[in-house]
């Protein structure tokens, strides 16, 4: 593992229901577009290996997590704790494991405040944000805990990151037409190639 590869990757802990799409997506906009490299459960296809064991691997490669907890509620009588499990995992990480990933660093979310404290009061005291629900707001809440990190250069303030987002939102479909590809089937990797083609081709001048 690169150093420098650890040091800008930031593994996003979420889920992946369609209802949760719009701020997943603004996410991972938000992390690539901040000078960073999104990881998540989701580039995870190689079912030879225990699902668990990748998980791990991409907690050991990240220095930076994002951990959203405001959708552990009530699913068909039972409550889904894969993500207080995974931040769990990632907080045992930086506390038993060597000294680099001592430095790992991590932003949690719920959706109202204080809601978390019904479910995971051991967390109680950590800077938890909110984000409403609102990509608007988790982009800026992204943004503002990413510049804290990133020391070699500003990044775009919040608002021309939302302005920017807007703006790929709408190239999204039509490039995913241009490519045979449908925008609600796109898979992870679909989706960050996409993402890395509009950063690097300079689409962000689409209007």
């Amino acid at each position: 593992m690169a150093k420098n590869s650890y040091n800008q990757s930031v593994f996003i802990n979420c889920p992946f229901d369609d209802e949760f799409k719009p701020l997943f997506r603004a996410a991972v906009f938000t992390v690539l577009r901040c000078g960073y490299t999104p990881r998540s459960a989701q580039e995870l296809e190689d079912s030879s290996e225990p699902r668990l064991n990748k998980i791990f691997q991409i907690i050991e490669e990240c220095r930076y997590g994002i951990h959203d907890l405001s959708r552990v509620e009530l699913d068909d009588g039972l409550p889904r704790f894969n993500m207080p499990f995974e931040l769990g995992l990632f907080f045992g990480a930086k506390r038993y494991g060597n000294e680099e990933q001592g430095r790992k660093s991590c932003l949690i979310f719920e959706r109202n405040a204080h809601s978390y404290e019904r479910f995971i009061s051991d967390i109680k005291g950590q800077d938890v944000a909110t984000h409403e629900n609102k990509p608007k707001v988790l982009i800026r809440r992204i943004r503002d805990w990413l510049s804290t990190n990133k020391r070699r250069r500003s990044l775009p303030g919040g608002a021309a990151l939302w302005h920017e987002y807007t703006k790929f939102k709408r190239w999204l479909p039509i490039k995913c037409r241009e490519e045979d590809l449908k925008d609600r089937e796109l898979t992870w990797d679909d989706y960050l190639n996409l993402l890395y083609k509009w950063v690097e081709d300079g689409s962000s001048g689409y209007s």
